[in-house]
């Protein structure tokens, strides 16, 4: 369908010097971003009109970003103009995700737990102060599964997979104070640990045993435990793998008692340190 809303040269008064210069260039590329970010929240598409109240800038500009991601194949109108994510962009993600060597490595090891502890398992990596989930298997068989999505974000210090990799990272409290900054650690729920005395008191525990726990500490009702991953490196994890069960259905320490299990599962394919 042609875009007969805004001609692509639309532009808003204060916006033609806006995009002249480096500095200009920089923030029309970052909305241009924002929007792209911004269009994958919406599956059934998405029109101008709620494109612009949610960016928060003229429509002019937010057609002209759409505009961009339209000519690159990131973008496109359904029949009814409404904007929705290209078939070029979901071709260049699933490309990306399936080439990562530690995602083909590392889901024969999930496919294996989801179905020995009825829970789902995770794949994840450190990114700043976040964790990224890179894989996911839901079990065979239940009714009650988790929400995590590919490519879903939580927080580091409330999650099994990322206290996991900050423990080897941050092995000393100055280390840990220096990660927290000037930004406190999210409270997710009364169990969350947020201070860095207790973070680094966690992180010791973890190093020592070899593997994380959550306690229902990213939200009431789940609990984890998580392993590291060793995929380029026998020093440093690559990322971490996690059983993540519903706590009224698999306990905390059920869990725990089935670590050498999970030690074993992810030795047997190559991918565990100690």
């Amino acid at each position: 369908m042609k875009d007969t809303q805004l001609s692509d040269e639309a532009t808003a008064p204060d916006e033609g010097k806006a995009d002249r210069g480096e500095e200009g260039r920089l923030v029309g590329a970052d909305r241009v971003l924002a929007v792209l970010k911004e269009l994958a929240r919406y599956s059934d598409g998405v029109g101008l009109e709620e494109m612009t109240r949610v960016i928060a800038s003229p429509k002019p500009t937010v057609h002209r970003a759409l505009s961009t991601l339209r000519r690159a194949g990131l973008a496109d109108q359904d029949d009814q103009g409404r904007y929705v994510l290209g078939d070029e962009f979901l071709r260049m993600a699933f490309t990306h995700h399936e080439a990562r060597p530690e995602h083909v490595r590392v889901r024969p090891v999930l496919e294996t737990l989801a179905a020995r502890f009825g829970e789902t398992a995770h794949y994840a990596v450190l990114d700043g102060r976040e964790v990224v989930y890179r894989a996911k298997v839901d079990p065979p068989t239940g009714a009650v599964r988790l929400t995590s999505t590919i490519g879903g974000r939580n927080p580091a210090h409330a999650t099994g997979v990322g206290k996991l990799l900050l423990a080897y990272q941050l092995d000393t409290l100055e280390a840990v104070e220096k990660w927290i900054g000037d930004v406190p650690p999210e409270r997710r729920t009364p169990q969350t640990l947020c201070t860095a005395e207790a973070l680094h008191a966690e992180f010791q525990t973890i190093r020592g045993r070899g593997y994380a726990t959550d306690d229902q500490e990213n939200e009431i009702g789940i609990n984890c435990i998580a392993l590291p991953v060793y995929t380029t490196s026998r020093i440093v994890p690559s990322g971490s793998v996690s059983v993540s069960a519903l706590t009224y259905r698999t306990s905390p320490q059920t869990l725990i008692d089935a670590v050498d299990d999970i030690r074993r599962a992810l030795g047997h394919l190559g991918v565990a340190g100690r």
